[in-house]
């Protein structure tokens, strides 16, 4: 069992002053110690809270999210870890605010953030748009601080992009790393990330090129499988195979689910939109052609349904590594016979890996607040030395 002071000792060592003041767009943005960082700061505030150590580093302040899709798991772990550092999670409901009546990014960036420490922003479903918007909005703080009309800048976190889904796959990877005993212990590890058939909307792109973009980097062979025709960004791929190659990994792809499944150490079904569609749906976006949204929707619906055979059955979960290959997902995933007739995974598998999934999900809220921690406080290990001095508990037994 790893003490407060063995994760304060790694921080030390890490190189990661880089990203006080700064921002979390997309983790191939970061350096390896950056991300280790992450990792080593989110269980030092997850070992705290365990003990009953107050984790509150701020007294008061605000934590602004901003969610232009819809959110379960991302929208409550932000207001966790805000809560969990002191700040309070506001949500900025754009159809309440004066956007509708012509209110600038740049203002309503301003306006919002008198008080914040911290802007997380979704903004996934238009190629091109979400990860622009967000730099919008950085920019738009960086000048209102500059000119005295802020009091702080606040950092921005992705909390998923057209791109990238940085705190999900960020949440993801430490699962691995707890789930295979270290980091150290991935190299050769093989991970499929492969698309699985469902039958409701065109999902963003995010998770998978986020998951390719992220786990080439710890020596992993990681392998992307999909349906001819369901590409995800080639700037993206071109990341992974770089990230790879430094690490000593590999990346490949395949149209061959079974072939992705086999010998595979950890599996990751997960539908997906074709890039080629999401780039025209952000043409019909630009047009306000709705009505062409909706039909390529169901276009998109019908070419799903014609890949009902790529879905994580008992038979293909077989074929991996001794037959228990870890499998991940993002949730919510599409339950064949609970909610839809044929989905992304049977029932059974789904059933058999529900524990390990939902503590998957419990490393996000921490992954958010070690994030916004390392943007604002320049000598975080110096601050978890403070808090493990005053042990000021979080709830009074």
């Amino acid at each position: 069992m790893k003490t407060l002071q063995d994760h304060i000792d790694r921080l030390n060592a890490l190189n990661f002053k880089d990203m006080y003041n700064n921002d979390f767009f997309l983790t191939w943005e970061k350096t390896d110690e950056e991300l280790e960082a992450v990792f080593v700061l989110a269980d030092a505030l997850r070992f705290m809270r365990r003990n009953n150590i107050s984790t509150k580093v701020f007294e008061s302040g605000l934590g602004i999210s901003i969610f232009r899709d819809n959110s379960t798991r991302t929208r409550f772990s932000f207001a966790s870890a805000c809560n969990l550092l002191g700040l309070h999670p506001q949500d900025l409901d754009e159809g309440k605010s004066q956007i509708a009546h012509g209110e600038t990014v740049r203002e309503t960036a301003n306006m919002v953030s008198f008080m914040a420490d911290v802007i997380g922003i979704r903004d996934d479903m238009y190629i091109g748009k979400g990860n622009a918007y967000m730099h919008q909005v950085a920019d738009a703080v960086t000048e209102g601080y500059q000119d005295g009309v802020l009091e702080q800048r606040p950092t921005l976190v992705n909390l998923q992009c057209d791109i990238d889904h940085p705190t999900q796959c960020m949440a993801d990877m430490l699962h691995i790393i707890h789930e295979f005993g270290g980091a150290e212990n991935l190299k050769g590890k093989k991970i499929a990330m492969t698309w699985a058939y469902s039958p409701s909307y065109g999902k963003p792109l995010s998770v998978p090129q986020g998951v390719i973009g992220l786990m080439t980097r710890f020596g992993m062979d990681v392998v992307l499988a999909h349906p001819e025709g369901y590409e995800v960004m080639p700037e993206v791929e071109e990341v992974a195979r770089k990230n790879a190659a430094a690490s000593g990994g590999s990346f490949t792809k395949t149209h061959d689910m079974d072939e992705a499944f086999r010998d595979a150490d950890i599996v990751y079904p997960k539908s997906w939109a074709p890039f080629a569609a999401m780039e025209k749906r952000t043409i019909l976006y630009g047009n306000n052609d709705f009505d062409g949204i909706d039909a390529l929707e169901k276009e998109l619906l019908a070419q799903n349904a014609t890949h009902k055979d790529w879905a994580c059955t008992e038979e293909r979960m077989k074929l991996t590594k001794g037959g228990k290959a870890l499998y991940l997902h993002c949730l919510p995933a599409d339950i064949t016979g609970e909610g839809c007739v044929t989905g992304e995974v049977d029932a059974s598998v789904f059933d058999r890996y529900r524990t390990p999934l939902y503590k998957e999900a419990s490393f996000k809220p921490y992954i958010i607040a070690a994030m916004i921690m390392l943007a604002k406080c320049e000598d975080p290990a110096a601050l978890l030395k403070a808090l493990e001095a005053e042990h000021t508990p979080r709830k009074r037994m």
